[in-house]
């Protein structure tokens, strides 16, 4: 499929086999955030949801960096009395989609973020809002939200926590400090260092063996039961897997899982198709 650009080729679209690579196309301002990446990044997100034969989905940046932030020249038009402008406010904010729009049955799709280089502030939002992290070595995360002013916005205080423990997430939060990708793997923000130049490989390889040899369903309902179950009740959770493992038992996927490892082969799931 060849490079699509949405919008204003602020983000780059591509299909390479069955995974989607979504690139924040700003690499002289580092991928700063502004609206039309924010209408163009999600609009992605979207189209690779709806695309049956994408099953899992890479996001990294152009250039030297992932995401370094709201773009400052944004930042110097916020008004002390009334907040943002809204020419610089996200079109989608008021619509639903949220920073978390990857999350369980939205997007029922493994996301997978390769941060290439500086990944701070919204930026560092929307890696941890992906379902995994690889780094390349030396890349420069930090919250940095405290050294300007700012509070944990859009999630990731929720976030956060959940991936590196209460006592960590205060420690990067507060101080808004830089470390480095190799700390953020020995903290647990990261999942893999690699080379930079092999970093997109690595990331699309581990995506294409999700793509090839895991059911699509299975993924998705798995998404939501790791970001929804840790915040029931043990007996609910039990009790939600149960119902769920009933289901799965009903679909023909476990029947060519099951038949596909005694036979030795590449299994064909079919793709993921939402309820209702």
């Amino acid at each position: 499929m060849p490079m699509a650009e949405i919008p204003s080729e602020v983000v780059l679209y591509d299909v390479r086999g069955r995974t989607a690579i979504i690139t924040l196309n700003r690499p002289a301002r580092l991928n700063a955030w502004n609206p039309a990446l924010h209408e163009g990044y999600f609009s992605s997100l979207d189209r690779a949801a709806a695309d049956p034969g994408v099953r899992a989905i890479v996001v990294t940046g152009a250039g030297r960096g992932f995401c370094a932030g709201a773009d400052m020249e944004m930042l110097q038009r916020i008004d002390p009395e009334n907040g943002i402008d809204e020419a610089d406010r996200p079109p989608r904010e008021a619509s639903g989609r949220t920073w978390t729009h990857v999350h369980a049955t939205t997007i029922p799709k493994p996301v997978i973020a390769a941060v290439n280089g500086a990944c701070a502030g919204l930026g560092f939002v929307h890696a941890l809002a992906c379902d995994l992290r690889f780094a390349a070595e030396g890349a420069k995360f930090t919250v940095a939200f405290s050294r300007r002013g700012l509070i944990a916005e859009h999630g990731s205080s929720w976030l956060l926590p959940r991936l590196v423990g209460q006592s960590v997430a205060l420690d990067l939060a507060l101080s808004g400090r830089v470390f480095l990708a190799e700390e953020a793997a020995q903290l647990g923000v990261v999942n893999r260092v690699c080379r930079p130049d092999v970093l997109l490989e690595e990331t699309l390889a581990y995506a294409d063996d999700l793509a090839t040899n895991v059911s699509p369903t299975s993924m998705a309902v798995m998404k939501q039961q790791l970001y929804t179950h840790p915040s029931l009740p043990l007996a609910e959770a039990v009790a939600e897997s149960d119902r769920l493992m009933h289901e799965s038992l009903t679909r023909a996927d476990v029947v060519e899982g099951v038949r596909s490892y005694v036979e030795k082969r590449t299994p064909d799931f079919s793709p993921y198709v939402a309820d209702g």
